[in-house]
């Protein structure tokens, strides 16, 4: 367990104070206090590891099952002594161009919060120091911790946008360069760069209809004068999923632009081949003609014939190359 157990503490009036080692006895003196709750962080618990938390602090077996399974979507759970939020906190890698997304499950009820984590991203140790330094805030119980983890989430959202929207800038103007051994692969990393905006999605979007709960709903143990600071996670919310909805749009403008570049060229490149095809011809026919050993033929006899056939393929094929040149064929 204490592998599993990242952090456990008391808090009493807005500051860590001295409790139990065993969690129980600590849930039991926090309830009797009145101001003070319990917070317990989790790393990737097994089922035998979390099932003496649940037991302890009364958490609904649903919401246990999917603490334990993960792979959830963002959502808001209330049962008769807990609620229970699930959040999709997002790492984007710079050397792999990858965003990944985690699992952050928080449990609140009467007088505690646990917090599951699945995944290397989202650690809360920063959160949790940064609520000790607010007293005035951590007073608020476990409201505050959902306040600030749900914050911190989302926030890091936004960075996350921003680097994604860096890196989008970088790819368009790889689309609209000249071609070149570089550009070969540029539809697949599109087609990439798709594929982790709709990661990202599938971890902001869903999260704004929990975040409009908390924010204009009645929830339990969740204090209504907590609801502006939701209100303000959820605006921050909005405007990373309409960036990240602006990034996909673009991706598709610069897939599309992409694709008619190469319409382009492969219709310069054909027009190319068959300039010099039809420039091949003229020669090829004229030789294949005089080729075909036959005694009455146009100046067969002529001891000036042979230049002047040479000289006839020689003007034809240049006034069919002036001719393309000039309509931008060649």
């Amino acid at each position: 367990m204490p592998g599993v157990i990242v952090d456990c503490a008391m808090y009493r009036n807005g500051r860590r104070s001295a409790a139990p080692e065993d969690f129980s006895d600590a849930l039991d003196m926090a309830r009797a206090a009145g101001d003070a709750f319990v917070w317990i962080g989790m790393h990737e618990p097994t089922e035998e590891e979390f099932e003496h938390v649940s037991r302890e602090f009364g958490l609904h077996r649903l919401a246990v099952e999917d603490a334990l399974t993960a792979h959830q979507r963002p959502k808001l759970e209330v049962y008769d002594d807990s609620l229970f939020v699930v959040l999709k906190p997002v790492v984007y890698d710079e050397d792999a161009d990858t965003v990944t997304a985690g699992e952050l499950m928080v449990f609140i009820g009467d007088s505690f919060v646990v917090t599951v984590r699945h995944g290397e991203g989202a650690a809360l140790a920063a959160v949790r120091r940064r609520l000790e330094q607010e007293p005035e805030v951590l007073r608020h119980g476990p409201t505050a911790v959902l306040y600030a983890v749900s914050d911190a989430v989302v926030d890091h959202y936004m960075e996350v946008a921003d680097e994604l929207q860096a890196d989008l800038e970088e790819l368009e103007a790889e689309v609209f360069a000249p071609a070149g051994p570089d550009t070969r692969h540029t539809a697949a990393r599109i087609y990439g760069f798709k594929r982790q905006v709709l990661e990202f999605r599938r971890a902001a979007g869903p999260l704004l209809q929990p975040m409009d709960r908390l924010a204009f709903g009645n929830v339990p143990f969740v204090h209504g004068p907590a609801q502006p600071f939701f209100r303000d996670v959820a605006d921050h919310l909005a405007k990373a999923n309409e960036h990240v909805e602006g990034l996909d749009r673009l991706l598709s403008d610069a897939l599309a632009a992409h694709l008619a570049q190469v319409g382009v060229r492969q219709n310069d490149d054909m027009r190319r081949i068959s300039a010099w095809a039809a420039m091949a011809a003229v020669p090829t026919m004229v030789a294949g003609i005089y080729g075909m050993n036959f005694d009455r033929m146009p100046e067969l006899r002529h001891p000036w014939g042979y230049p002047a056939v040479l000289a006839v393929m020689a003007a034809a094929c240049l006034g069919l190359h002036r001719l393309f040149k000039t309509r931008g064929w060649l």
